[in-house]
């Protein structure tokens, strides 16, 4: 085939120095505040100080894609520091998954709260269907998708509660230049 007639592929957008730097960053302060749990729930999940937040104003600002993997590498981490493991495939539901769900919130950057709602129940879709799957013996008499949802909602609730306020400050601070969506 002549080089005329050959078709090319249009080259992958591919994420800046500058987003790596910022995810790398966000990755590491969500890490530490992650460390001060307030309430640590029996088989695994915690409310921490907001240790969300850092995630999802990333993926506000970066877009979805660069969201979805520093939570996929946040999970990693958490995986590393918190680990309550039962099967290999809950893993993946539990930790990279569940964290990179928190960067839908990218797809939402003109409306924050509903990103940070969005990308917080994405990681809660994540972990009740491992809480059914893995953990319906806990359940005992109640159905296991009652019981799951509840579960998580009990860690997860107050989370979106302080991430919300916690945004809401940001914004009000920063006149919300902090999450405004970079090129």
């Amino acid at each position: 085939m002549s080089q005329s007639t050959e078709r090319t592929r249009p080259a992958a957008r591919s994420i800046s120095v500058q987003a790596l730097v910022e995810a790398a960053i966000m990755v590491a302060v969500a890490s530490v505040l992650s460390v001060v749990v307030l309430f640590h729930a029996p088989q695994g999940g915690s409310v921490t100080p907001a240790s969300m937040v850092p995630l999802l104003v990333l993926a506000l600002r970066r877009g979805p894609k660069v969201g979805l993997m520093a939570g996929a590498v946040y999970g990693l981490i958490q995986l590393w520091l918190d680990p309550f493991v039962v099967h290999w495939a809950q893993v993946i539901l539990d930790y990279p998954l569940a964290f990179a769900l928190l960067g839908l919130a990218g797809f939402f950057p003109g409306r924050p709260y509903l990103g940070v709602a969005a990308g917080i129940l994405g990681r809660m879709v994540s972990h009740v269907l491992s809480g059914v799957i893995f953990f319906a013996s806990y359940a005992g008499e109640v159905n296991p998708w009652i019981y799951s949802l509840a579960y998580n909602a009990g860690y997860l609730v107050p989370e979106l509660v302080l991430s919300l306020v916690v945004l809401l400050l940001l914004r009000a601070g920063s006149r919300g230049d902090l999450i405004q969506r970079v090129a």
